[in-house]
């Protein structure tokens, strides 16, 4: 294990003997009494709270279920019974109590523990989760595959409110609830308080619908009603369910075929513990339990941040102080905000559109300024997509803001309600690329692709900051159809930026350099890494042309025409994987019959793979979409192959 934090929290020196030490796999808490579980949540809160100062990661969701955590692996038998994180945000106090403590500051790191659930990490992680609400449509599945198999298990999802804004969610609980599926949901309310809890009466409640004596009188009185004429037994189903609605709030998940038990104090370990007791012993179908938690429970400056510690870089755990890196770049994600504001000052139709991600987009900014313009829908990316357009055929001018990955989950929608109709919305792709420490889950390496197979798309990539303000201007400008411009997560490359963004002629790139023999054809931020490598390459006698495509459709044509006509070889290099702007290039280039002559043509992308986390430039070395690996391209298409292994091995 790695050595502890200097400026750990006093309570990890508890006076009485560390139960965590005692407590790697969930087995161990089987025999603890109440008292040492609530002394292990303890120390488990405290340790999460070290190890993610020193790694960074999500800390307010993971804090607001310890004690569930705790709760769950001592009431029920994981990994034979399925525990099912949504997300995987709230997955960190989990992974310590499941054998993964020794590792847990490896968290979010090269070959380290992932930032979410992974099933190639653990046996107690049944499923695997960057995006929300998939849980309680995979915990279905697994609990119809034991009812087919003839094995008798309990799963549990374990889902928060926000992922409960997902239509999956409610598409995945309305055929439980007609399967009448033995499953488990947990919905942590742990933002919205649905309906908060009132103390004491509110928990002895909940246990009490949640036992064998409520359930046995309510399956009595049904049996009996159900004998009686219909509209005394519909009767009799109202006030029952009125009744407990009136205590609960759980009319809607009772319609949707759930037994709804809660809200319950998700911080109460007594109740939590009697609850889930009674839930594992039942015999009844789909039930929900709300708990209702606070998010960075038990750390100040979580609770008191107002984004309650969701995602941080490290930090001293006495002060809360972020670490972070000097920069005198801007981020692209502040470039975009500031650049739509500017444009929205000038035309009031424009207005925003994120799903649920308004600081993570930037569009916090625009919403301080244009607060009736701004539309957050909750993780509701395919509504997000059709309300924009449904915006745009009423002369509005939508900016749906959002990051690449969570663009996937509504291509549909791009296609049928955007581009077929070819309505004026534009799409800013954040998080285009790689992403460093959030993995394969959230890396934005496939909307090119996706998108440049769409017929009425233009699309566009910044090669830097400025670029970027630029795009922004011309997508507002642009009113003829769908419009998308992506750029990553990071910071610029500092160049000089200008007032306001320009129109620029849609499908027309730009040289940035003119050179002789090899020419590099850039499509978004790697524009800086190829503007690099020229210059390494001229020790190798070389003076390369470099070009900043800025549009992936329309393509410049004239441009890539003469750049393949007076060049040996030319090279395009792009943040995206196959099937993206080298895909579009070198299919103008064969049916020009351009390919047939002297021209080599190599594509680099990213590569057809799942890459692991790691830092952003590692990932882009191990890609060679950095400098060196540029040039050792080139040098390899030329024939320089030893020149070439040289520089692979400085990578």
């Amino acid at each position: 294990m790695a050595a502890p934090n200097p400026n750990r929290l006093p309570i990890l020196d508890h006076p009485q003997t560390p139960l965590l030490d005692k407590t790697d796999w969930p087995s161990d808490m089987k025999g603890l009494s109440r008292d040492e579980l609530q002394q292990l949540a303890e120390e488990l809160r405290a340790e999460v709270i070290d190890a993610v100062s020193v790694t960074g990661g999500h800390l307010g969701a993971g804090l607001g279920v310890v004690e569930l955590t705790v709760a769950l692996h001592a009431t029920f038998d994981t990994p034979h019974d399925r525990l099912i994180w949504d997300v995987g945000h709230q997955a960190y106090p989990h992974k310590v109590l499941t054998g993964r403590r020794d590792r847990i500051r490896t968290l979010r790191q090269k070959e380290g523990l992932s930032g979410f659930t992974r099933r190639a990490e653990s046996a107690y992680d049944p499923f695997g989760a960057g995006h929300s609400s998939t849980s309680i449509s995979a915990g279905l599945g697994m609990a119809v595959a034991s009812e087919l198999k003839g094995e008798r298990r309990n799963v549990i999802a374990v889902i928060g409110d926000g992922a409960m804004s997902a239509g999956m969610a409610y598409e995945a609980m309305n055929n439980a609830g007609a399967m009448d599926a033995r499953l488990v949901v947990i919905l942590n309310d742990n933002d919205m308080s649905i309906a908060p809890p009132t103390g004491a009466m509110r928990s002895y409640l909940a246990k009490l619908v949640s036992g064998p004596a409520y359930r046995g009188f309510r399956d009595t009185a049904k049996s009996i009603t159900e004998k009686m004429p219909r509209v005394i037994h519909e009767a009799a189903r109202k006030t029952e369910e009125f009744a407990r609605s009136f205590f609960t709030g759980g009319t809607l998940f009772e319609e949707l075929g759930f037994y709804y038990v809660g809200p319950i104090d998700g911080h109460n370990l007594n109740d939590l513990l009697d609850v889930l007791a009674n839930v594992k012993a039942a015999e009844t179908g789909p039930i929900l339990v709300h708990v209702v938690t606070k998010k960075g429970k038990g750390y100040a400056p979580a609770e008191n941040a107002a984004d309650k510690y969701h995602g941080v870089t490290k930090f001293n755990v006495i002060t809360g102080a972020q670490a972070k890196a000097p920069s005198n770049a801007p981020s692209y994600t502040s470039v975009f905000a500031q650049s739509l504001i500017a444009e929205a000052k000038a035309d009031d139709r424009i207005v925003a559109i994120t799903a649920a991600m308004p600081s993570g987009t930037g569009l916090d900014k625009f919403e301080e300024l244009f607060p009736s313009r701004i539309f957050d829908v909750g993780i509701a990316e395919q509504h997000a997509v059709t309300f924009a357009a449904g915006l745009a055929t009423e002369g509005l001018k939508p900016f749906v803001a959002i990051y690449s990955t969570f663009l996937q989950r509504a291509y549909d929608q791009v296609v049928h309600d955007v581009a077929v109709q070819n309505l004026p919305v534009r799409f800013a792709i954040d998080r285009a690329g790689y992403v460093g420490a959030d993995g394969p889950t959230h890396a934005g390496n496939y909307d090119a692709a996706f998108l440049g197979a769409i017929p009425n798309m233009v699309l566009m990539a910044a090669g830097d900051e400025a670029e970027l303000k630029h795009m922004v201007a011309t997508a507002a400008a642009y009113d003829s159809g769908p419009i998308a411009f992506r750029y990553p997560r990071g910071e610029g490359l500092g160049v000089d930026m200008p007032e306001r963004g320009q129109v620029l002629e849609i499908g027309k790139g730009r040289v940035l350099r003119e050179g002789k023999s090899v020419a590099i054809l850039s499509y978004g931020t790697r524009l800086g890494e190829a503007l690099a490598a020229a210059e390494r390459l001229g020790a190798y006698g070389l003076s390369p042309t470099v070009a900043d495509a800025r549009f992936m459709k329309p393509l410049d044509t004239t441009l890539i025409t003469r750049l393949a006509r007076e060049h040996e070889v030319l090279l395009t290099v792009e943040e995206n994987g196959v099937g993206g702007f080298g895909s579009h290039v070198a299919t103008f280039l064969a049916r020009q019959g351009l390919l047939d002559g002297h021209l080599k043509f190599r594509p680099l992308m990213i590569p057809d793979t799942f890459t692991e986390q790691a830092s952003i430039n590692d990932m882009y070395a191990q890609a060679g979409l950095d400098r060196a690996g540029i040039v050792a391209t080139v040098l390899a298409t030329l024939g320089m192959d030893a020149a070439a292994k040289i520089v692979g091995k400085l990578q």
